[in-house]
């Protein structure tokens, strides 16, 4: 038999793949600023009253089953151990004190986050109807709420002394502003811009599931609680989500946690956000976000409604918070 090269013929009729004629890559998408967005929804969605009612009636069983467990505890060491029992029942007493004294802060919290609110509506009012006696009343109010923070003292007596000099209703209450709310305004943006880029950071970094999530809301919630004290609301734990749902619900009502290539064009300049980066595009939208909340959160905790010399700029703020997280070429 004849050794040499052998020629097989498959005949195969399947088309050779052309790189021409292949489907295109799917496109996930410019950054969209999912753990903000998440986080806002988490935040600003009400709960149905069922379940109102089963974490309510889920708390007062609880509630009184550890007393009636506490209690009898407590008798059944009186009757063994009367010094042991007597002990324990002082304990369960001074417990019982700060859980009381904790109750009255919350309500002490809610109640001047209440009459914030209330300055704030009475100010919109007096501008409204242009009435210079309600505006003054309204300053009167203002000047009372700071009289204990030392930090407005010297804004506080040239606003006394200037307050007869004003013949209408918005200049006085931008003088307010001037003397009063300048400083404050200016702590508060620094919260802001902090938050926003702790936010960036950690979502750039951080490629764990939910934990960009974790740490908007997070963010969010500190940075609410502290600007609500810093313009002397001094939100309690309750207060602060309170506050923190007010916030996320007006920013979805809005719209404003939409994003858009507005939200980076401060720091980069023309269409961004399809040219970054995935993990940082969406560490640069989440902090922009972030920034809007925070732009939010000092128009619900500012006792007197923004002017328009005084309204805070977003965009200025999302720069100078963000500016520095990214180094153009």
């Amino acid at each position: 038999m004849a050794k040499g090269p052998v020629l097989i013929d498959l005949e195969d009729d399947t088309p050779v793949a052309d790189v021409a004629n292949a489907p295109p890559v799917p496109d996930v998408g410019p950054p969209q600023g999912q753990a903000m967005q998440s986080a806002a929804r988490l935040a600003a969605r009400k709960p149905s009253a069922l379940a109102r009612w089963f974490w309510g009636l889920a708390l007062a069983v609880v509630g009184a089953a550890v007393s009636v467990a506490a209690w009898d505890f407590a008798i059944s060491l009186l009757e063994r151990a009367p010094v042991i029992g007597w002990i324990v029942t002082g304990l369960i007493a001074a417990l019982l004190l700060v859980v009381a004294i904790i109750a009255l802060r919350e309500l002490a919290a809610i109640s001047r986050l209440s009459r914030v609110d209330d300055m704030r509506r009475a100010a919109d009012t007096a501008l409204a109807e242009d009435d210079l006696s309600k505006a003054r009343a309204v300053t009167n109010r203002l000047i009372a709420f700071y009289r204990g923070r030392d930090e407005t003292r010297w804004g506080r007596d040239r606003l006394t002394e200037r307050m007869g000099e004003q013949f209408d209703a918005a200049t006085l209450l931008t003088l307010a502003e001037d003397e009063i709310l300048a400083s404050l305004d200016a702590a508060a943006s620094r919260e802001v811009e902090a938050a926003a880029r702790q936010v960036a950071t950690v979502t750039a970094l951080v490629p764990l599931a939910l934990a960009d999530v974790a740490t908007a809301l997070a963010s969010s919630l500190r940075m609410i609680r502290r600007i609500a004290e810093i313009y002397g609301g001094r939100a309690g734990f309750l207060g602060s989500w309170r506050l923190t749902r007010a916030v996320f619900v007006h920013l979805v009502a809005t719209g404003a946690v939409a994003v858009g290539d507005d939200l980076l064009e401060p720091i980069l300049g023309g269409s961004v956000l399809s040219k970054l980066s995935r993990r940082f595009g969406e560490g640069l939208v989440n902090g922009a976000l972030s920034a809007r909340v925070g732009v939010a959160a000092m128009e619900v905790c500012r006792p007197l409604p923004f002017s328009a010399r005084h309204k805070p700029s977003t965009r200025g703020m999302i720069k100078r918070a963000l500016g520095g997280l990214f180094s153009k070429n």
